[in-house]
Formats: structure tokens, C-alpha cells, sequence
């Protein structure tokens, strides 16, 4: 006789039928490709009750069950300052995805609406601190985010646009500020759409956006649509209506970067200019190979 599955059961089975090569397959390419989890770690898989972050979840869930690497994994919400609604909202999806989570407060909105110069730029910080400061107080020594294959391209562009320079999301990073621990992003193959169109399929309802600043749009479709971040998404989806493979595309650039090309590059915060090599990287040609010198009669 077959068993019936859970609602829990089902939407977790979603990921590994339905959408196992939009989700799935991405979400283990990564994990080996850069290398993302290594035998007795114990990561704190940080979950902000959007989509992107419950998805993951749920990918982690799948993962910890079955991967022959052995690790640990704690589910951690942070509650920088929600409102009750989108509050009774994450701990609804936690209980309908039967997801044991960790749930800790903090002041964060509050500290940061009082800063009017860089209220979200001090949000961020807050937020990462306090979730390494936790993650590490429970044992972990990784913290996972849920940032894309968007938000790597988005952020990519929004640099060279806005801010004059080429930088963009990487797989993982040390802290600079908290020892022994590292960040890794596992969803950075995985694209937006495909997280959307699972949410839909299984009928789930995230908050979409927790900052305060647009509390109030973060039950409807993209809240807050007037950012910098929105207006980049908007040009890669024209963009995308001539070439489908624009965000592919993006993506893999990103992966082959020819640094020879390029006239200047900072490493390790230093300004280096092509230059530098110039005469090394292009010798002048002897006269034994130039193509031009004629033979002598």
C-alpha cells in the first residue's frame, strides 16, 4: 500500500522530481565545484523567510539526508525587527516545511531606520554580524546565504553602472572579523525564475522583502520596485527577449575573465594598470619572425 506523503513530504519531493535539474543539479554543481562543504562542518543555513532562503532549506534538508560527506546543519532565523505579519509568516512556512529552525532577535531595523545617510548599507552589516556572532555561539563554523545565479549578474552589472568598477558575489569568503568561520552561497548556479516557479507549483507564499522601508509591498509580486536592483533586473529581462541566453551568458563571463584585456585591475586593494607588463606580455617581434621582412635575394 502506498504511503501518503505530508505536505511537508511533497514539496521536498518537488525539488528532487519536478524541479531536480532547475534546482537540484545546480545546487550540487556548486556545492562541488567551489568546493562548498567539507567533511565535519557544521553550517547554519540562514534562512530570511523570502523564497530564495527557504528553498535553500529545503535544498539543505535533501542534502544533509543523503550526501556522503558528513556535516551538520543548523536552520537559523535571525528576526531583525519584523512586523507581526511577516513574522506569523516565516514561522507558518517553517512549520509547513517542517524545518526545525533556530530563532533569535535583534534591534537591527531599529538601529538602522535611525541612520539616515546608509540605512541599508548598515542593515547589511548588522545583519551578517549577527549571524556569524550566532552561528558561531551554536557551533557552526559555516553560514550559508541564499544569493543566485540574479544576484551575482545583477550585482555584477549594478557595479559597473552605478559604481564604476567590476565586482561582483563570490561562491564563498572567510570572515574578515569572526575567525574560523566562512561563508558560502550553494544557490549561486540557480536562477530566480526557477525558485519562482517552484514557490508557485507547491502554492507557497514567502514575505518578499523584510526591510522596513518597504514593509509594506512584501506580500505582493517584487516589493520595492523603484531600487537600483529592480531596474537592473528590468534591463536583463529586455535584454533577455532578444537572447534567452543573456543571463547564461553573464553568468559564465563572470567564470572567464581575461585579465590581459582589461587596462586596469585592484588585488589586494591596490590599483595595477596594465602597464606594468606591458613590454613582458608583448615583446617586439625579432626580425627572424616578422611576416613582413622580405627575403633576401
Amino acid at each position: 500500500m502506498t504511503r501518503e506523503l505530508t505536505p511537508a513530504q511533497l514539496i521536498e519531493r518537488s525539488i528532487s522530481v519536478k524541479y531536480r535539474k532547475e534546482l537540484w543539479a545546480p545546487f550540487i554543481t556548486a556545492i562541488k565545484e567551489y568546493k562548498l562543504i567539507e567533511p565535519d562542518d557544521h553550517i547554519a543555513v540562514c534562512i530570511s523567510g523570502g523564497k530564495d532562503s527557504m528553498c535553500m532549506a529545503e535544498l539543505f534538508k535533501i542534502l544533509h539526508r543523503h550526501s556522503e560527506i558528513p556535516f551538520e546543519v543548523t536552520y537559523l532565523v535571525m528576526d531583525p525587527g519584523y512586523n507581526e505579519i511577516n513574522r506569523q509568516y516565516i514561522e507558518n512556512n517553517l512549520k509547513l516545511l517542517d524545518i526545525p529552525a533556530v530563532i533569535f532577535e535583534t534591534n537591527v531595523f531599529a538601529i538602522a531606520n535611525n541612520n539616515e545617510e546608509k540605512p541599508c548599507y548598515l542593515c547589511a552589516r548588522m545583519r551578517r554580524g549577527h549571524l556569524y556572532n550566532k552561528a558561531k555561539e551554536l557551533g557552526c563554523n559555516k553560514i550559508a546565504l541564499g544569493h543566485h545565479l540574479n544576484d551575482v549578474i545583477e550585482t555584477t552589472l549594478m557595479s559597473m553602472m552605478w559604481s564604476s568598477k567590476i565586482e561582483c558575489i563570490v561562491p564563498k569568503a572567510r570572515s574578515e572579523h569572526f575567525a574560523g568561520m566562512e561563508l558560502i552561497r550553494p544557490m549561486y548556479g540557480i536562477k530566480e525564475d526557477d525558485i519562482k516557479a517552484w514557490a508557485r507549483y507547491n502554492g507557497l507564499q514567502f514575505i518578499q522583502c523584510a526591510c522596513r522601508f518597504t514593509e509594506n509591498c512584501t506580500i505582493c509580486d517584487n516589493g520595492g520596485g523603484g531600487s537600483k536592483r529592480q531596474e537592473t533586473k528590468n534591463l536583463i529581462r529586455r535584454l533577455k527577449k532578444d537572447n534567452p541566453e543573456i543571463e547564461h551568458n553573464l553568468f559564465r563571463a563572470i567564470h572567464a575573465v581575461h585579465i590581459k584585456t582589461f587596462p586596469g585591475y585592484v588585488q589586494n586593494g591596490e590599483k595595477h594598470s596594465f602597464l606594468e607588463n606591458y613590454e613582458a606580455n608583448n615583446p617586439h617581434p625579432s626580425e627572424d619572425t616578422n611576416p613582413e621582412k622580405k627575403p633576401q635575394q
